[in-house]
């Protein structure tokens, strides 16, 4: 459906916990959009500082702001009650520690009325201190702008973020799209079902979103190294996988369990050493559900993840824990030594021929 010269409404959902800090320059950014007609609903997740104080401000200045306080039930939940009470034709997520630049709403909008897709997705620039950087994987997905059905662009699954798409409500509540609640990484599972149950999406590739990282330990993704991270991580991908599967297509299942599901993987290994033993025993089973007798030796990693994945799939510990330090102590690529089919990676220490030959091997495109 086209908007013509009708400006539609866009409701922007800002769950708000304990960002006193953050906040108003996140709420500024969502007021200062070129795309004017806007609803700005606060959930106040029962913040226990300024924050909600700080959005009852923002309310009192602007109509376009109405704040919801409630008690404090995690992200996913506070998703959801925003979308209770959101009234607007387009529906929208931003975290109130993030920015989002001034043009986002209009490319989204625009795309959306050109494309009569279902939803909208635009690329992300990641913010840290000083640095904003395009992350180079969302630039890739991003190109060129257009409008797809999974079966024709099933890699962009690994664009799994709530905050730098726009949706059309009725698609939301059709598709019964709604946030996990009480989960970390629940975007995952969500976005994987608007894919997948979407006529169409569109794509933009306008930078729609600045991610602040923040490394004062408050955000959740800087905890991967416990147990209970893992253990959410394993579930979302469980949900997720569970959507594609049901979808029932060879292709968007294969790119899904390699590109995707082993996407964020290297974060996960970068933390093996030092790990509990319950972390790493957790580790090794999520490995193996996931990628089985086939290993990650064959997913889309860079080399020396591949080769980690593979060793934490044998329980061969040490050996994960010698390749991740080595891998950290270089701070770039680790050695390459011919094969006999090529080229193969070498870490010292680890003797290659106890190694599956596909997990130490290079590529033609890594050559």
């Amino acid at each position: 459906m086209r908007f013509g010269r009708r400006a539609p409404l866009v409701s922007v959902v800002v769950p708000v916990f304990d960002v006193a800090g953050y906040l108003p320059e996140a709420l500024d950014s969502i007021l200062g959009q070129s795309h004017r007609n806007l609803e700005v609903v606060v959930v106040d997740d029962g913040s226990t500082d300024d924050s909600g104080r700080i959005a009852d401000g923002y309310a009192d200045r602007d109509p376009r702001v109405r704040v919801v306080h409630t008690d404090n039930h995690g992200l996913g939940a506070a998703r959801n009650e925003g979308i209770r009470h959101a009234t607007g034709e387009l529906l929208t997520f931003a975290d109130s520690d993030d920015v989002v630049p001034p043009g986002a709403y209009a490319a989204l909008v625009r795309q959306l009325g050109r494309t009569g897709a279902d939803f909208v997705t635009g690329s992300v620039a990641r913010w840290e201190g000083d640095r904003l950087e395009e992350l180079p994987w969302m630039r890739r997905l991003h190109r060129p702008r257009a409008a797809y059905v999974i079966e024709q662009h099933p890699e962009i699954l690994g664009d799994v973020f709530a905050w730098n798409k726009l949706f059309r409500r009725s698609f939301w509540d059709e598709a019964e799209l709604a946030w996990p609640e009480g989960i970390r990484y629940e975007d995952q599972p969500a976005t994987t079902r608007a894919y997948v149950a979407a006529r169409r999406f569109g794509v933009v590739p306008d930078v729609v979103y600045h991610w602040r990282i923040r490394h004062d330990g408050t955000s959740i993704t800087q905890q991967r190294s416990s147990v209970a991270d893992l253990r959410d991580r394993w579930t979302t991908k469980r949900m997720s996988l569970a959507t594609v599967r049901g979808f029932d297509s060879d292709q968007v299942t294969r790119v899904f369990v390699d590109r995707v599901l082993a996407g964020d993987m290297p974060r996960y290994f970068t933390v093996i050493p030092g790990c509990s033993d319950e972390w790493w025993d957790l580790l090794v089973a999520g490995v193996r559900e996931f990628w089985g007798e086939r290993t990650l030796a064959g997913s889309g990693l860079p080399p020396v993840h591949r080769l980690a994945g593979w060793l934490v799939g044998q329980d061969r510990r040490a050996d994960a824990e010698l390749v991740m330090r080595y891998a950290a102590e270089r701070g770039g690529p680790v050695p390459r030594v011919p094969a006999a089919q090529g080229l193969r990676i070498d870490v010292p220490g680890l003797d290659p021929a106890t190694v599956d030959p596909a997990a130490l091997a290079l590529r033609d495109s890594e050559v």
